[in-house]
């Protein structure tokens, strides 16, 4: 049996740190009238932290688990059970096709910016495609992070990294109420992939890598490729039982195979191709398929021009609009051979010798 290596985690918040941090929510003085509230509020938070009330909403898991007995967090049931009717639905050939347009830029109009993103605009191209062709788009602006109140994507803990099935699919480690990591959007949003016949990103390069919004979810995505999706197995969250059952034999189940992806980066000085192909290869991981080169695209928007006339720029570039529109008409092409039975994978009889 492989060692769990412990050490690094930090001792627990002494009570008046705790406090501090709980505070800082409500230094807006409008919140003074309340401070008798806030003190009961703060005395309850720090119990459910001292005492580690991560999942305090649990039932038995059921029928279908490996211990039916088992305690899990009703949160997670739930979602759960939201994904399995959704990859029902996702399966019946009369289910209409859907398609999810994620735009991965951080930037809108309703927060500090005060101007929407060009990524937003290529978007809104790409679903005038889908808009004449009787599909269902549904649009998933990652930007509401950074500009709608209560909205979050917390970051992925990898837990991957100490045993594949450690990480449940869906995500098990949100929301965590003794450490107040809650409203993960994440919840939603694995819905909404697993709904999806076909899904297409666009996004800016920040930095030569994907904006923080869009990586939040990557990572987060990462129990959709061999996540376990039965924690019984594991009693929740055991490394010691994790690691025996990898070692025993995982099959890496790849939950969202099988989707139809196009994906179109842009930027205005560097780093476009190298964040396409990571985008790229990422997807083609997780066993999505591509809809061909027009659907697979990097472009640069108003090149080493002034950042203030960028939509100037994009306004101006009728080629890169049409592009964008190509990689809408790519994905729907595809996704509807694809569902026809017309589309067929390339050497469909090889097996990876080498799954994770």
């Amino acid at each position: 049996m492989t060692d769990v290596r412990t050490g690094q985690a930090p001792a627990m918040l002494t009570r008046e740190e705790f406090g501090k941090r709980f505070r800082m929510s409500f230094i807006d003085p409008l919140f003074e009238s309340a401070s008798d509230a806030i003190d009961r509020i703060e005395d309850i938070a720090w119990q459910a932290y001292s005492k580690g009330r991560k999942s305090p909403l649990s039932r038995q898991a059921g029928a279908g688990f490996a211990d039916p007995a088992f305690e899990l967090s009703s949160e997670w049931l739930d979602t759960r059970q939201r994904l399995i009717r959704a990859q029902d639905a996702w399966a019946r050939p009369e289910t209409p096709t859907r398609v999810l347009l994620i735009c991965g830029a951080a930037r809108n109009d309703g927060t500090c910016p005060g101007e929407m993103s060009k990524t937003f605009r290529l978007l809104e191209q790409i679903r005038g495609v889908f808009a004449t062709t009787g599909m269902h788009a549904d649009v998933l602006d990652l930007s509401l992070l950074a500009s709608e109140y209560g909205r979050r994507i917390h970051p992925c803990k990898g837990c991957v990294s100490t045993a594949m099935p450690l990480c449940n699919w869906p995500c098990s480690c949100y929301p965590n109420h003794a450490l107040g990591q809650t409203s993960d959007w994440m919840a939603e949003i694995y819905e909404r992939w697993t709904a999806a016949h076909a899904v297409v990103i666009v996004a800016p390069v920040y930095w030569y890598q994907s904006p923080s919004p869009l990586k939040l979810m990557i990572d987060r995505l990462v129990c959709a490729d061999g996540g376990n999706p039965d924690p019984t197995r594991t009693s929740g969250k055991n490394p010691v039982k994790a690691k025996a059952l990898e070692m025993a034999g995982w099959d890496y189940p790849k939950h969202l195979a099988g989707r139809v992806y196009g994906l179109m980066v842009h930027g205005d000085v560097a780093g476009v191709e190298n964040s396409r192909r990571a985008l790229s290869d990422w997807l083609d991981w997780m066993g999505l398929i591509d809809a061909g080169p027009q659907a697979r695209l990097d472009r640069y928007i108003g090149y080493y021009e002034p950042y203030a006339t960028s939509h100037e720029a994009l306004d101006r570039d009728d080629a890169v609009q049409e592009e964008a529109r190509n990689v809408g008409r790519a994905v729907a092409q595809t996704v509807s051979a694809l569902r026809s039975g017309r589309w067929q994978p390339d050497h469909p009889d090889l097996r990876n010798p080498r799954p994770k």
